[in-house]
């Protein structure tokens, strides 16, 4: 159960105001069906991060639990730099309206994920916990947490969370994560 409480966490905290999250907005502002867009960021996710946990798990039956203690507290600890950093959605935000709003929201969000600050803390969150599935599914509540009020409320609720105070929390427990990782303190 702690794998999916702290992966909900850190995804959610991580999503604010991420570019997904701003391309949810985007999606929700242009077609104004919420259903179909929540649908697709869904299963976008799922497979998405199915995929991200499938190469973390991967990884540590590779590298075994000592050198994946290292790369897992390094990786903690630029994540938490990496959240200071602002996200901002890539300028070519054409979307194929061929597919439906379904279609346009699963591949829009899946390739939007690719290299993404939640996708990478994925691969960590699988690395670190041995529960894979508890990792896809807490990673997956965090993104739905983050965007379905997003599409639901659209612009309102994205601007009622102050941004900075967030990633910087979000930076935080990147941050214990890493030193607890580094110190050998609760890897599974």
């Amino acid at each position: 159960m702690e794998a999916f409480l702290v992966s909900t966490g850190i995804v959610a905290l991580a999503e604010i105001g991420d570019k997904t999250q701003l391309l949810a907005l985007l999606l929700a502002a242009k077609f104004r069906k919420p259903i179909p867009i929540v649908l697709g960021i869904l299963a976008a996710t799922l497979v998405n991060h199915a995929l991200a946990g499938a190469v973390g798990s991967w990884l540590m039956a590779l590298i075994g639990p000592t050198t994946m203690r290292w790369i897992l507290g390094i990786s903690f600890i630029a994540m938490a730099g990496w959240m200071l950093i602002p996200d901002k959605l890539d300028d070519d935000t054409r979307l194929n309206e061929r597919l439906g709003v379904f279609g346009t929201t699963l591949i829009a969000f899946f390739l939007a994920e690719m290299g993404d600050k939640t996708q990478v803390a994925t691969v960590a969150l699988a690395a670190r916990f041995s529960d894979y599935w508890w990792v896809i599914a807490g990673t997956t509540v965090g993104m739905m947490l983050a965007n379905a009020p997003v599409v639901w409320l659209g612009d309102k609720a994205a601007k009622a969370l102050p941004v900075a105070l967030v990633h910087k929390v979000a930076a935080g427990i990147f941050a214990v994560l890493g030193l607890l990782a580094l110190a050998g303190i609760g890897l599974a």
